[in-house]
């Protein structure tokens, strides 16, 4: 059923005992920390300037939708997994943003019954220039604490993302990298 590799065993292999507390670096916050942190501080830079930009009516829960979409259609259970939230919350933003004009649901051609979920014109829009806002983000990080250190830091997290879905695959694709 499972493999003869325990976490136990992975953890005795490469840290020479079983990992604790006390094992934690001093000198930074624990990993979720500095994620959930760094990912709190990220969106608020990302909406900082969305209302003079003409989008005063998105919210921080619309970017779990935004940044999950993509834009050749996605069927809801789909979005939700990606988002990782439930289907009732999915489908509540995703109204929402449909009722103001960013999103808009087309019929599945591959089973008429589904529908997809697709940007509207002002939803590619509001995409595309969340784009550009990352990349602003990207520089001004980069800025703070060195280009090749910034660099350094995102390819090491793009590798183990893409070495725990390997991992995983049970994830939904939730790393998926949409932009």
């Amino acid at each position: 059923m499972f493999s003869s590799v325990t976490e136990a065993s992975v953890t005795e292999l490469y840290f020479g005992g079983m990992a604790t507390a006390g094992d934690l670096p001093a000198d930074r916050l624990a990993i979720g920390q500095l994620l959930v942190r760094l990912l709190y501080l990220f969106r608020q830079e990302l909406l900082s300037p969305a209302a003079e930009r003409g989008y005063r009516d998105i919210r921080a829960p619309h970017l779990q939708i935004f940044g999950n979409l993509g834009i050749d259609g996605i069927r809801l259970t789909g979005l939700a997994a990606r988002a990782q939230l439930s289907l009732a919350a999915t489908s509540e933003f995703v109204t929402e943003l449909q009722e103001l004009g960013y999103l808009e649901r087309r019929p599945d051609p591959a089973d008429g019954r589904a529908k997809l979920i697709f940007p509207t014109p002002r939803g590619r829009k509001a995409l595309d220039d969340a784009g550009d806002r990352v990349a602003e983000i990207e520089r001004h990080w980069s800025a703070l604490v060195g280009r090749t250190r910034f660099d350094q830091a995102a390819r090491a997290l793009q590798d183990l993302l893409d070495q725990l879905e390997q991992e995983h695959p049970e994830g939904g694709g939730a790393g998926a990298r949409t932009g």
